[in-house]
C-alpha cells in the first residue's frame, strides 16, 4: 500500500526537522588549519597517540588532518605538520624532555613550537584557563613519537661553543708517543 504524505503532516514535521537539524549544526567541531605538512606519515603517529583529556579538558573534534582540541570552548590547540623552525634566537625551552620555542607575544595564549623535530608540532594553550606545564606534560607521549634530532642551545652552551676546531697541540718538552694500532 502507497502512503502519500498530506500537506499538512508535512509541515506539521518541519519543526522538528529544523530542530534536528539546528542541533546538528551544533556539533563541537573546532575548525582548524592544517599544517603544511599534515599528511605526514608522522603525523598520523602523534594524532592517534593524542589523549581523550589535556589537563582535565576533554577533547573535541576538528575538521582539519593532524589537529586536536581540547576544551569548551577550546583552551588547547595542537597542529602536526608545521614547518620545523631553523635556528633562532627566540626563547626556547625543555620540558620534559621535549624542546619548544615559546611565542608569548599574546597576552591570553602561548604558542609553543617543537623545535628539533621534523615535522614540528605547534600547540597553543589558553593560559588563563589551563596550566601550560600540565598540556604539555598530557601531551608528551603524542609529541615523543616524532625523534628530536636537533636540541636548544641556552646562551651559556653558545659562548662556550667553540667557533673553529681546535688545533692538536703537542708539548715541546715530551717526544710524541705513537699510538697503537688497533
Amino acid at each position: 500500500m502507497l502512503v502519500i504524505a498530506r500537506p499538512a503532516h508535512l509541515l506539521a514535521a518541519l519543526p522538528a526537522l529544523a530542530l534536528a537539524l539546528l542541533l546538528a549544526g551544533c556539533a563541537p567541531t573546532v575548525s582548524l588549519s592544517p599544517g603544511a605538512d599534515a599528511n605526514n606519515p608522522r603525523c598520523a603517529a602523534v594524532t592517534v597517540r593524542l589523549p581523550d583529556t589535556v589537563a582535565s579538558l576533554k577533547s573535541r573534534e576538528t575538521d582539519a588532518q593532524a589537529t586536536g582540541a581540547w576544551g569548551d570552548p577550546a583552551a588547547v590547540l595542537l597542529r602536526c605538520g608545521v614547518a620545523s623552525p631553523p635556528p633562532t634566537t627566540d626563547r626556547c625551552v625543555s620540558a620534559l624532555g621535549i624542546d619548544w620555542i615559546v611565542d608569548d607575544a599574546n597576552d591570553r595564549a602561548v604558542r609553543y613550537t617543537t623545535y628539533g623535530r621534523t615535522p614540528a608540532i605547534e600547540v597553543l594553550i589558553d593560559h588563563t584557563k589551563v596550566s601550560d606545564s600540565t598540556v604539555l606534560a598530557d601531551l608528551k607521549p603524542a609529541v615523543t613519537t616524532i625523534p628530536q634530532t636537533r636540541k636548544c642551545l641556552g646562551a651559556a652552551d653558545a659562548l662556550a661553543a667553540p667557533t673553529t676546531a681546535p688545533t692538536p697541540s703537542v708539548s715541546p718538552t715530551a717526544p710524541a708517543s705513537p699510538t697503537p694500532a688497533g
